[in-house]
């Protein structure tokens, strides 16, 4: 029992080794002879049988084939910018690859594809170089038989020995064609027309009637803006006019002994009427009235001045100077010359009212 069984396994070896190492080695030459030539098991689900008839398969690679090997043989016909052989073999290619719906047939489509991708790049670059020489002389051929050159005729007053006539219009006629090639501004016009040489005449000038205020803002407004500048004119003159008696009233009593300038102008009750006396005081000085000058100790004093010494008409040379005074110079002015009372008394207005 154990003899026959070892025999008939070990046939049983035999067969199978031989048919999986066949198979094997077979596989892909099968699976190859399929893809190339026959479509048995080629076709996946969901295919139409029209779509996947082996013969018309067959025939679409037949044709993609015989494209690929045209593309290849007539390579130098196709780079050639006279002739669209190229073109014609994509149009063909299109049509091929719409009938298309294998894989198989798509890879075909493909390699055509890129054969003629790089005819295509090859050929641009070829007209590219072609197209940037340029021949002077056959450009200014071209140029002579645009504006209309006659060979036949020649100009009487031709100095520059150029054989031919040309029409008196061949520039204009070469302007115009060349004025669409740039973009030009719009030529300048007038909205309005020209200038003219001349100016216009002048116009009449009419002078508007000014419109009269009414009686209540004549009455009122004016006379009250009236009535402050001249009360404050008014009031500043009296204050000059009080300040000046007062300085000659003080210089009578004692001709000969100086009025210093800060004793006269200090009031050291209040910074300011200070403030004011200097003010009016600047009146004084500047219509002539009134002189400054410094003592033996360098101190400024003032005086009245006569009315024999007053020149006509301010002829005297003047000098003019800036008086400034804070509260802290006030003080330290009134504690240096030790001054109890103002020279200048209060006016009786501000008196009463304070």
């Amino acid at each position: 029992m154990s003899d026959r069984k070892r025999k008939s396994r070990g046939s049983q070896e035999e067969q199978a080794g031989p048919s999986n190492g066949v198979a094997g080695r077979s596989r892909p030459e099968w699976a190859g002879d399929i893809g190339d030539e026959d479509d048995i098991g080629a076709g996946p689900s969901g295919i139409s049988e029209e779509d996947d008839d082996p013969a018309r398969r067959r025939e679409i690679r037949s044709k993609y084939r015989d494209l690929i090997n045209s593309v290849q043989q007539n390579r130098e016909d196709m780079l050639s910018p006279a002739n669209n052989k190229l073109t014609d073999v994509l149009e063909e290619a299109n049509k091929l690859f719409s009938s298309v719906r294998q894989a198989r047939e798509a890879a075909l489509d493909a390699q055509l594809l890129v054969l003629a991708t790089d005819l295509g790049k090859e050929k641009a670059s070829q007209l590219h170089a072609e197209g940037s020489a340029f021949d002077p002389t056959a450009f200014a051929e071209h140029l002579l038989s645009f504006m209309g050159l006659n060979r036949l005729e020649e100009e009487d007053d031709n100095q520059d020995g150029n054989d031919g006539y040309l029409p008196q219009d061949a520039w204009q006629k070469l302007a115009k064609r060349s004025e669409y090639c740039f973009k030009t501004a719009p030529s300048f016009h007038y909205m309005l027309g020209s200038f003219l040489a001349e100016p216009p005449p002048p116009r009449q000038r009419v002078e508007r009637q000014k419109k009269a205020p009414s009686k209540e803002a004549k009455r009122i407004i004016p006379t009250q803006l009236k009535k402050m500048e001249e009360s404050h004119q008014e009031a500043t003159e009296k204050e000059v006019e009080r300040i000046l008696a007062c300085l000659q009233r003080y210089f009578a009593d004692d001709p000969e002994l100086p009025i210093s300038y800060y004793e006269f102008v200090i009031d050291p009750n209040s910074f300011s009427r200070t403030v004011e006396n200097i003010f009016h005081t600047s009146f004084l000085i500047r219509d002539g009235l009134a002189r400054m000058y410094l003592n033996k100790d360098k101190f400024p004093c003032i005086a009245p001045v006569e009315e024999g010494e007053i020149e006509p008409g301010g002829s005297a040379v003047r000098h003019q100077c800036v008086v400034s005074i804070s509260q802290a110079s006030w003080r330290e002015i009134i504690d240096a010359f030790d001054i109890k009372e103002a020279l200048i008394p209060v006016p009786e207005v501000m008196s009463q009212d304070s």
